[in-house]
């Protein structure tokens, strides 16, 4: 997770470079009052925001990844920043996608299931990017607090701990669990089109820049009438406005709805007005609370009784096939009590235990959450891979010491995302004992202990970061004088949402 809040820091620091934050600001705050917006094809075609826009995907590890024309971000590196302004601007004149190369990817840990992306023509995900500079402001101002996926200064430990605040702080102990079946291949294009105009992108010409971005054809297979492919640049944005409708609606079945309660309202240190003093007033009209927490297509919905979880999964189940034309998996969609079962969300998986008394004299539930079995069946390959690495780092294109780095990052960030589970140290504790294991037994001598570094006044070498985390553990361990990270040195640490 440091990668994405530095790719975010990165990108803003980019926009104030290239003079463009500025505009992006603006393009905000006229959304957030209403404004509508018909030139915005002249916005994306200033140099200004072209020259960002190749900046944000030249580091880009896809950058290197050949469309169906072979080519990548080191064509693009050969033109002249007038070459490359002035390729841009014209094909925004009239514009006309390459084909997309489609791709098939593992999808979890099933060798049998594929995942299909689609890779546009670097030029082509060039001009994805520019669009997504200027439509990301104004489709942010219009998008509900529920939605944490693939949005600015937000991730999925957002998401998580929205969802611990849920269940333990406001007491919705019912969840409604809803998989969309193939979501991104069955976006209707229309709609898509009428919800951008609906948030006030009244530019014709970039509405049809956009449908031939979603009608590109796929190679091979011809021009798809439904769908927006992943791999794209702008797809999540895009399944994001045709979602956000979903959230709203949700927002108006409880805490959008006026109540004749008193309340105050206050701000948040964020400069947010808190709806902590309106939700209060709201359970005392003895509505049925309902609230949800979405991560692109993944999503929950909680509410505080069975029969309200039952009323919400059908009308959930009928609004989406009457309004976005979706459907729902019956075998992966579901309602649970969170009491008695645990409910799986973005590789953890959550319930809530009794644990004493609240001050009414009722029984107080307080989350325990796990790392769920199919994440850590996904990490357990990936360290032997990296430890393999480390035996033999002359098969490998990368040196001891790097493959080294290569583990302690992937470690940490292991670390940084599950550290949000309650119970993450009862996950990875037997995890880790296997992990030593395997050390000693391919690594053997190499591997010394703190204790044997000091002893024998070895040379060693550990970076910063590692020896404020993890130098007062006793699992560190050495390689060449390298630091390597424990798995099981790491504790629950809670997060606001």
């Amino acid at each position: 997770m440091a990668t994405g809040k530095a790719q975010k820091k990165d990108k803003l620091r980019h926009a104030e470079y290239y003079d463009f934050q500025e505009i992006q600001d603006k393009l905000y705050a006229d959304s957030s009052k209403g404004k509508v917006f018909k030139h915005l094809v002249e916005i994306i075609a200033l140099p200004e925001n072209i020259r960002l826009a190749y900046r944000n995907i030249k580091k880009n590890h896809g950058s290197m990844t050949p469309g169906t024309d072979g080519k990548t971000i080191t064509e693009l590196a050969t033109l002249s920043d007038e070459q490359l302004i002035s390729s841009v601007q014209h094909k925004l004149d009239w514009y006309v996608p390459q084909s997309v190369r489609r791709v098939e990817i593992p999808k979890g840990n099933d060798p049998t299931k594929k995942r299909p992306l689609g890779i546009p023509t670097i030029m082509d995900r060039l001009i994805q990017q520019c669009v997504l500079q200027v439509m990301e402001p104004i489709c942010e101002a219009k998008f509900h607090d529920h939605s944490y996926g693939f949005r600015p200064n937000r991730n999925q430990q957002h998401a998580i701990a929205q969802v611990h605040k849920d269940m333990q702080r406001s007491n919705l102990h019912y969840v409604v669990d809803i998989d969309i079946k193939g979501f991104f291949d069955n976006v209707n294009h229309g709609k898509l089109l009428k919800q951008l105009w609906t948030m006030g992108i009244h530019d014709k010409k970039l509405l049809c820049i956009l449908s031939a971005m979603l009608k590109a054809e796929v190679a091979g297979i011809g021009f798809p009438e439904v769908g927006t492919p992943q791999g794209g640049i702008i797809s999540p944005l895009l399944s994001n406005v045709v979602l956000n409708e979903l959230d709203w609606w949700l927002a108006s079945q409880w805490e959008e709805i006026p109540t004749e309660f008193p309340y105050k309202e206050t701000v948040n240190p964020n400069g947010s007005v808190s709806k902590s003093h309106k939700f209060s007033a709201l359970r005392r009209t003895k509505l049925k609370e309902v609230t949800c927490v979405r991560y692109a297509d993944d999503f929950k919905i909680f509410t505080n009784s069975y029969q309200n979880a039952v009323k919400l999964f059908h009308a959930t189940k009928s609004w989406l096939h009457e309004r976005l034309a979706l459907e729902i998996s019956p075998e992966k969609s579901k309602v649970i009590n969170l009491k008695e079962q645990y409910s799986e969300f973005l590789g953890f998986k959550l319930k809530v235990i009794p644990r004493g008394k609240r001050s009414d004299g009722r029984t107080k539930y307080v989350v325990e959450s796990h790392i769920r079995e199919k994440s850590i069946a996904k990490i357990k390959p990936n360290l032997k891979r990296l430890i393999y690495d480390i035996e033999f780092p002359s098969q490998g294109k990368r040196t001891e010491y790097q493959a080294i780095c290569r583990y302690n990052v992937y470690v940490m960030g292991i670390h940084d995302y599950y550290q949000l589970a309650t119970k993450v140290c009862d996950d990875l504790t037997p995890f880790a004992l296997s992990v030593h294991k395997s050390l000693r037994a391919r690594l053997k001598e190499r591997v010394k202990t703190a204790k044997q570094v000091r002893k024998r006044k070895l040379p060693c070498e550990v970076p910063k970061v590692i020896r404020e985390r993890y130098g007062k553990s006793k699992q560190l361990r050495y390689v060449a004088g390298h630091a390597v990270v424990p798995v099981g040195y790491i504790r629950h640490k809670s997060q606001s949402p």
